[in-house]
């Protein structure tokens, strides 16, 4: 039985959530709703959990409420995409009923979940049920009428856990998408693992296969600081940074990992290595790469090589310090422009047309709240204007709005002929208030298709959808699958022009090609020979064509 927990009890907990939900971030990519390579609601709330945890193990305390602290400040600092943000407003509700407390007991725990939720909803301007916000609202209050009864804990948790994971099971009788497609709500999905962590942590229990957060060896990489900011190149006794994994070979040399780990120790320093039944992963700093990499040979085939000369990044490091030192402070601005763009081409159009700054990101990759602070520190202005371009960074954006000490206005751009819309209409000698009102209106009259392909069978809204075939999305909804391209893109602008489309702007991705970007060009000259069309080569991953239509 426990009664109270204090800062170390809820530090166990914290990291057990954190580990847990990692182990399962791929799972719960998997139930991304619509079938397009990237889902990443795992992956972002994995991020954003994993940055509270590790700002939680570096200030590790015995008053729970101080450790709540650290905890909220790593997760909102780390929140990507709404699930991390969200998870960042629930557990920052938590720690703010604890900040004064050593330690509490059943009562307050359940209290302090509860809080949570309160907050997490107050930062949602529509909350959706059916989704995480549903889950971590009926678990906590379940939580808050166990605690009436009880002065264990453990019991408390249970029962939030055990909620937590009936009302997931009930997202999709609320959400009809869940149901049309088959899956529950990931970000629900997510806070059950952390909540599966926590329970273990208080029973001093074992979550089968919890150590190997990383499932995939071969995939495993290394955070490797190398402390060169205060280290001159002569102190480096091993400079390479060296990093392989070895496919075990049964006809070759028998790997054991102790002796395995004792004879790479003796080729240099902060030496790490990590098995599974088929592939060892090895990361050391050595003098003699070579004869580190003629070692592994001796156990099977080698694969993901790499050596960095750490003294040269040292070098590099000097000399970007010394030039950053050397730069004049950036002149105080009155308005400046953050966008996210998630390609090389697209980013050098938008600071072509006046962007400030940079952050990059995308549908794959959201960046954090951490990330898009560190933009508006850098760009130095009285007026910010930050252009999401995406619908699952508008949460991380206002966060970072919120936080920030300049006036940040959010443009809520949900796609990237969207944002680019909105720069254009920047007016330098315009209030800030005026360019934000303008940049909002203009949202409205842009239509955004997108072609990518499915990554699984399903059906949508009466679309049938069969792996590998190409989908055309227009403004979030999918309305047309073939294994054709040319239908898919001929059927899509079909559905999207008409008498009153004056441009359309084709934004070419990784994939796109010339045979198709030809077709494309030809469709609309033949078709809609009074539309203007203009082309980006964006470079954007994950769709080969965006398709802005104004």
């Amino acid at each position: 039985m426990v009664e109270k927990i204090n800062g170390l009890v809820l530090a166990e907990m914290i990291d057990l959530g954190s580990k847990n939900l990692a182990k399962n971030a791929e799972k719960i990519n998997s139930l991304n709703v619509f079938p397009v390579p990237d889902g990443d609601t795992g992956t972002n709330m994995n991020l954003s959990m994993s940055s509270g945890a590790k700002e939680t193990a570096a200030n590790v305390v015995e008053n729970i409420g101080e450790l709540g602290k650290s905890f909220s400040k790593g997760l909102l600092m780390g929140a990507r995409g709404n699930s991390g943000v969200i998870l960042s407003q629930l557990f920052r509700g938590m720690s703010q009923y604890i900040a004064d407390k050593k330690e509490v007991d059943a009562k307050e725990f359940a209290a302090a979940i509860q809080n949570g939720v309160s907050i997490a909803y107050k930062a949602i301007i529509k909350p959706v049920e059916g989704t995480i916000l549903t889950v971590a609202r009926e678990a906590a209050e379940a939580g808050v009428k166990v605690a009436e009864n009880t002065n264990n804990v453990i019991e408390v948790m249970e029962a939030i856990y055990v909620e937590a994971q009936a009302s997931l099971k009930r997202t999709p009788d609320l959400l009809p998408i869940l149901k049309e497609v088959g899956v529950v709500d990931s970000g629900g999905q997510g806070l059950v693992c952390v909540y599966q962590g926590f329970v273990a942590a208080l029973k001093g229990e074992k979550i089968d296969g919890l150590e190997a957060v990383e499932t995939n060896v071969v995939d495993m990489q290394f955070e490797d600081d190398h402390d060169m900011d205060f280290m001159s190149p002569e102190d480096i006794v091993y400079g390479f940074c060296t990093e392989f994994t070895v496919r075990l070979d049964s006809e070759k040399k028998e790997f054991d990992e102790d002796k395995f780990r004792a004879d790479m120790s003796k080729f240099g320093d902060s030496l790490l290595v990590i098995s599974d039944s088929e592939y060892v992963k090895i990361h050391v700093h050595t003098e003699t790469p070579g004869d580190v990499f003629n070692y592994g040979q001796q156990y099977g085939e080698l694969i993901k090589i790499k050596s960095d000369n750490m003294r040269e990044q040292h070098r590099e490091v000097l000399r970007k310090q010394e030039a950053k030192q050397t730069t004049a402070p950036k002149e105080l601005k009155e308005q400046a422009m953050i966008s996210i763009s998630m390609g090389a081409g697209l980013s050098k159009v938008l600071t072509s047309m006046g962007v400030d700054y940079i952050v990059e990101g995308g549908q794959t990759m959201n960046p954090s709240t951490e990330d898009i602070m560190k933009a508006i520190k850098e760009v130095n202005a009285k007026n910010i204007f930050i252009f999401p371009n995406n619908k699952n960074i508008q949460l991380a954006a206002k966060q970072a709005a919120e936080l920030a000490e300049e006036n940040v206005f959010v443009v809520e751009s949900k796609t990237a002929p969207q944002g680019l819309a909105a720069v254009m209409v920047f007016n330098p000698q315009a209030a800030a208030e005026e360019n934000f009102a303008n940049m909002q209106e203009v949202l409205s009259t842009v239509s955004t298709l997108e072609v990518t392909h499915a990554v699984r069978d399903t059906n949508i809204e009466g679309v049938e959808i069969k792996k590998d075939e190409f989908m055309g999305i227009r403004n979030g909804k999918i309305v047309v699958s073939n294994l054709s391209l040319n239908t898919v893109l001929e059927e899509l602008l079909e559905k999207s022009l008409d008498e009153n489309t004056e441009i359309v702007t084709l934004y070419l991705g990784e994939e796109s090609t010339e045979e198709y970007t030809d077709f494309l060009e030809q469709l609309i000259e033949e078709k809609y020979p009074d539309v203007e069309v203009e082309l980006i080569e964006s470079g954007q991953p994950v769709y080969p064509y965006i398709i802005g239509v104004e």
